[in-house]
Formats: structure tokens, sequence, C-alpha cells
């Protein structure tokens, strides 16, 4: 409204020079009518926010972030994404904070979507405070950080045992400021309840020697082991074994042991517009117990990794500078040890990878990273493989990843986008909503697990960011160290002589060319390096749907909705053929075929 009012105050002033009585009359109106809207969109609130009485006084050290909303459809704190929707948040740091004071959120604080409480319209909100905890990590190489280890839920902030929290409450904030809204944090989130083992699923948790060197404290590798029918009463059978890597899985996805449940109240799923989506997930997740227990489907160990870091739900399970071996420490030590556990082949032609967008990037990467020790990838709508085409970003050639910059214009870059190619949000507004969930990539965000991936370590000790998060501006000597770590495409160009002959049909990539965030651009840059070396040539396969969004996964029949809940069946089948077509002689490929 101001700066429309302020352009209509500048026209009239070069317009009607010939009228000034007529413009100085309007003029004032108009002033007027500015001043009481900057009256209006200024509440001057002010936020004082305290521990519960009673609390030991020993120093808490986190993010505190406070939560607005103007419904009561959930808890503001669920209520804050990427999407035209979102609420809003503003935080920032606390160390040392004890039980004697409290914390003041004002104007200083960052927000999102709105910047700051200064833009904060008069009205009545719906307000909760959440203290996001850190401890203090020495790790091995000297560093001191504080960050957010993972408590069991895969780096939700909004759910992580021990995080502190206030009740919503409804307040009215009026023009001016008044007295402080004062929040008391007197809710602790509980500690969450480890699912127990079935027949067929078994639960794993193993301590990583590589990573508890790194961290400088004890760290684990969990997994669920999907196991075969017939495990029991086939003891002389040695098995294949499929990685399905994805997000954190609290326990084995995609798989229920029981009939959907005939009084599960109906969700509607927004995502793909559809009515009661929480029963279809029951009914396929059923699908797959009955297709699995069946006479014909392949019988192989199947795996979900648990592997959050103090950054993320996932490590990417690559080897990295600021989260340490865990690529070494998922192939080489927790992959062995479930093989021994469950009698796994343990031979590289046995072992498998798939997985969608994160899971999709970690099994090309894994494959890459690792060709000797896996014999394909099943690659869907993965996260950037090539980073010419980061999302819209060339990170080479652009000098500023938040806007397309001309001689007489700069153009907000997308970050995502609907099937029709509507805009939902811009890299600039999403990368300041992390900026407030977290400093120094500790939001837990997609857009700050990426660099805190691939780049170096910063001169804090924390990760280095590719560009300034204020202005968007890259730093080239940080790409540069990106592409040659990390670029899926330039390695795979780089090393083409030595890692061809062992990735010789073991490549499969799948994505939607309406892939919500883009990630189709990458695609299309590394098959036109597979489709044209031929020395040797990469005997893999590289699919598109049209139309289709995230996550497509190869699947032609189905629409997203569906295929999504279907990886293991998409994809064990083509394992089966590779495994036909590969196995090296004398290899075991009958003791599992019964």
């Amino acid at each position: 409204m101001i700066p429309a009012l302020n352009g209509v105050r500048r026209f009239l002033r070069c317009f009607c020079s010939g009228f000034a009585c007529l413009s100085m009359v309007f003029l004032t109106a108009v002033s007027r009518a500015d001043d009481a809207a900057q009256v209006t969109a200024a509440s001057g609130a002010v936020f004082q926010v305290s521990l519960p009485s009673g609390r030991d006084d020993a120093p808490l050290d986190g993010r505190l972030l406070l939560f607005l909303s103007n419904n009561d459809r959930d808890e503001p704190r669920f209520q804050v994404s990427n999407g035209p929707q979102s609420q809003l948040v503003f935080g920032r740091d606390v160390n040392g904070w004890r039980a004697s004071q409290s914390m003041t959120v004002d104007a200083a604080a960052a927000g999102y979507p709105l910047g700051s409480l200064e833009e904060l319209p008069a009205g009545r909100y719906r307000v909760q405070a959440l203290l996001n905890r850190y401890e203090l990590f020495t790790l091995a190489d000297g560093r001191e950080l504080l960050l957010p280890p993972d408590k069991g839920e895969g780096q939700q902030l909004t759910r992580k045992p021990g995080n502190l929290y206030s009740e919503p409450m409804w307040v009215d904030l009026g023009p001016g400021g008044k007295d402080p809204v004062r929040l008391t944090l007197s809710e602790e989130i509980p500690a969450i309840q480890a699912p127990t083992d079935t027949r067929y699923v078994k639960h794993i948790r193993l301590k990583s020697e590589l990573l508890s060197t790194f961290w400088g404290r004890p760290t684990y590798l969990g997994a669920q082991v999907l196991l075969p029918e017939g495990f029991d009463a086939h003891p002389e059978a040695r098995y294949p074994l499929a990685v399905f890597h994805g997000h954190f899985p609290s326990d084995f996805s995609g798989f229920r042991e029981t009939p959907p449940d005939p009084d599960l109240e109906c969700e509607y799923s927004e995502r793909f517009d559809m009515p009661c989506y929480n029963r279809v997930v029951q009914e396929h997740a059923w699908e797959f117990y009955q297709a699995w227990t069946g006479t014909d489907f392949p019988r192989m160990l199947i795996i979900q990794i648990q592997h959050p870091t103090p950054y993320f739900d996932d490590s990417y399970a690559v080897n990295s500078a600021n989260m340490g071996p865990y690529g070494d420490a998922i192939t080489h030590e927790l992959i062995p040890h479930i093989e021994e556990r469950f009698r796994g082949i343990g031979e590289g032609w046995a072992r498998f990878l798939y997985g969608g967008s994160t899971g999709g990037w970690i099994a090309l990467a894994a494959q890459v990273f690792y060709p000797d020790d896996y014999n394909g990838a099943f690659a869907a709508c993965p996260d950037p493989i090539d980073f010419r085409a980061y999302a819209l970003v060339d990170i080479y050639q652009d000098e500023n990843a938040y806007f397309l910059e001309g001689d007489w214009k700069r153009i907000e870059r997308p970050r995502s986008r609907t099937t029709l190619g509507q805009v939902t949000a811009t890299l600039k507004q999403v990368q300041q909503k992390e900026h407030v969930l977290g400093t120094k990539g500790r939001s837990g965000g997609q857009r700050d697990i990426w660099p805190t991936l691939f780049g170096p370590v910063g001169k804090d000790g924390y990760p280095q960011h590719l560009w300034d998060r204020e202005t968007g501006v890259i730093d080239p000597e940080v790409a540069e160290y990106w592409r040659e770590n990390y670029d899926l495409r330039h390695i795979l160009e780089r090393d083409w002589a030595t890692l061809g002959p062992k990735l010789k049909g073991k490549i499969h990539i799948y994505v939607g060319e309406m892939d919500n965030s883009y990630l189709n651009n990458a695609v299309y840059l590394m098959e036109d390096f597979l489709e044209s070396t031929t020395d040797p040539y990469y005997a893999g396969l590289v699919d598109y749907e049209p139309r289709s969004g995230h996550c497509w996964n190869g699947d032609h029949e189905r629409p997203n909705a569906l295929s999504r809940l279907r990886y293991n069946q998409m994809y064990v089948p083509l394992i089966l053929k590779r495994i036909e077509e590969s196995a090296p002689p004398g290899a075991d490929t009958e003791s599992w075929r019964y």
C-alpha cells in the first residue's frame, strides 16, 4: 500500500503542476492515509519468554523461536512452511540462558515471511515460543560447536524431544506497542518410543567408530531391516541387499502387516488434492505386505537407514568435511554388520541402491563414490546432480543466487512451482526462512544442508556458505570446492576413464519434467554427458515423464500420489534383472530363489 501511495504522490507532483491547489489537497489526503497505514502496520510488539519456575539453573543454549498465526488450524509452531500460506516466525540465538532470566524477542529478531516484528500489523494473533536446544560438540579436530543433537526424531525442531515450548495463546497486539507479551516455556517434548521388532521388520542400532571419533562423542547409525518371506525356514539362503534411501525413517515405511484401519478418519492431501489420502497410504502398505509375502516376489533384504546429523535428518551417506565420514561408516561399518547378522551375500554385485529426492541423490552418489561396493543405483528425482543447474542457479557462471540479473533488470529466482508452473516460493524466501530457524546452517532445512554437505568448513568452524545469506552473492572459491568434490556430473566426466568401466549398466535416473523444485534441469545435463560418452557407453537409463512433478520415479502408469508408495515394487524387479545380467561366475544366485 505505502509504495503505491508514494508513487501516486510523485506522479501528481510531476503531472499536476498546473493544478497546484487541487494537487495539494489530494496530496494532503494521501499523506494522511499514508501516515495512518504506517501506524496501523506497526504493532511495536515485544515478547518476554521465560523458563518455567522450579527448573534447575543449568544454562541453556539454542535458538529461541516465536511463532505467530492468525488461525487455530494447528499450533503456530506447525504452520511455518515454504508455501504462500505460511504463518510467521521470528528467531534469535540464546547462550547461557538461566531460569532466573527472561529473553526478549522484539524488532531485532530475524523474521519470516515478515523480516521484523516492526512490520507486524496490529491485530489478534495466536502466539507460541519454542527453544531448539543446542549442545556443545568438541570434534576430533578441536572445533567446539553448539549444535542441535538428534533425539530420535530426525532433526525436526518442532518435535525434538527435550525442546521446550509454550502453550499457544491468543493475544491482541495494538498499534504503538504496550506492555510486553509474556510467555513461559512450560512444556517439554517427550522422548520418542522406539518401534518394536516384528516377524518381518527388525531394528538395528550400531555405534560407528568412525563417526564417534569425528564427533568426539558416541555416534550411532540405525536401520530397519525388512526380512524376506521364508527367512527362518531357509537357513541356508543368503540374500542380496537393497538399500532404500530417503529422509529419516521412524520405522520401515510403506509396509503394513495388518489390513487398513476401517475406522481411520479421513485426511485430505493438499499436495495431491486427494481426499482420504491417509487411507490410500495404508492400502498400498498392506498391498506391499501381501506382495512381499507372496510366492512370486524376489527374496532379498531391504533396509532403510537412520543417519541423522546435527545439521539435517540424514547425512546424504557420503563423507563430508562438516559432517564426517558417513559414507565410509554406512558402506564399511553398517552394511557389513547387517549382512553378517541377516545372512546377506556381502559382495558388491549383490548390493543395490534406490530412493527419491534426497534418497535419489544419495543412491546415485553412493554408487559413484563407491563404484565397486554396489551394483546399481535407481535414482528418482534426485537433488541437484549437476551444479550448473543447482535448481535455477548456475553456481559457476551466475554471480547472484537470488536474482537473474541483466543491465537494467533483476528478476527474483523461483524456488518451487506447481506442475502447471505457478511459483509458490522464491529462493530468497526459503533461505530467509531457514536463516530464521537457525543460523550457521543449524535450521535443519534443505537449503542449509546442501552447503553443509557440499562446502568446506568456515573460519568459525561452522559450514561455509556458497552465497551471502542477505545478498545472494556467490563465492566462486566455494563453488569450485563444490565442483571438485560433489558435482556428480563433473566427477563422472573428470574420472570417466576409471569410473566408466565400473559403472557400466549401473546408473538409472528418473525425473518428472515439471519437477516442483526444478530438479529436472540437472538431469538433462547429466543425460547429455552420459549419452555422448561411448568409452565405455554407460548402458543405463535416463527417463522422464511430461507434466509430472516431484517425485516421479519411473512409473508411467500411475500418478505421483500412488507411484511414490510403490518404490519397492518398482525397483526390486529391476534389481533382479540386473543380477541376472551381471552376477559373476560362481555367484550365489540360487539359494535365495525359493
